[in-house]
């Protein structure tokens, strides 16, 4: 797999090529039938990432936060998908020590190195909806996002409310979202916040009932079937006839 050309610490090092090890081409031929664009991915069974990810985890945690925050800005150049996929994780393990000057660094890896639906979800539901829990001051900044050019900053608008949407945080902000993307023609980012808005009906089902409702005439079926998926089956009925 392609490597930056910038000088690693040694551990990222050791660690991309102990997934190198581990790459299997069946698989990543299997893993890439997920996505509708090539990625660049080694390869490597969800397990064994997992097993790798905990392993060096183990061998990093005792360090400063500041110097872990920093392989994990070395992780998220390379090109392929596990190792993005570490730094995500490594970083949501932080979540005890977050400050508010970290959110330019999630901001910067969705808008650098997010190129697909798996790594926006990894970094919305770990470490970026983690920190908006903590720092609701942030909410309206990843709010413009649903105004973005970039489809993939457009689907974290919604999908980085999903974990404080579960808690039941931030819920008139989450439906304005939903609003400001109703016109949006990717279904990525349909699919995006209709996730969210399942994620508040398991709270909130007559809220969220009640909202698709009143909008069904201007949501995406995708988004609207997204959105009432784990309803009983007359409010489904009710919500995908045609208004």
């Amino acid at each position: 797999m392609k490597k930056t050309t910038k000088r690693h610490d040694a551990l990222v090092m050791e660690l991309n090529r102990e997934l190198e090890r581990h790459a299997d081409e069946r698989y990543r031929a299997v893993a890439q039938r997920f996505f509708r664009e090539p990625i660049a991915l080694h390869g490597v069974r969800t397990t064994e990432v997992r097993r790798i990810s905990l392993e060096f985890w183990q061998r990093v945690k005792a360090r400063p936060r500041e110097e872990i925050l920093a392989l994990c800005d070395e992780l998220v150049e390379f090109e392929t998908l596990e190792e993005r996929g570490m730094a995500f994780g490594w970083a949501e393990r932080l979540e005890r020590s977050f400050r508010p000057a970290d959110f330019a660094r999630f901001e910067r890896w969705l808008k650098r190195y997010v190129t697909n639906w798996a790594l926006c979800d990894g970094l919305c539901c770990g470490p970026l909806g983690r920190f908006l829990v903590r720092y609701p001051e942030f909410v309206p900044r990843v709010q413009r996002w649903a105004k973005s050019g970039n489809r993939w900053v457009r689907r974290a608008a919604a999908v980085a409310m999903i974990l404080p949407s579960r808690k039941g945080l931030y819920l008139a902000e989450a439906f304005a979202t939903a609003d400001a993307l109703h016109e949006d023609d990717d279904d990525m980012v349909q699919k995006g916040y209709g996730w969210m808005l399942k994620e508040i009906a398991n709270r909130e089902q007559r809220m969220v009932f009640d909202y698709v409702m009143r909008n069904r005439h201007r949501m995406p079926r995708t988004a609207l079937r997204y959105a009432i998926e784990k309803m009983p089956a007359a409010l489904k009925k009710r919500a995908m006839a045609r208004p």
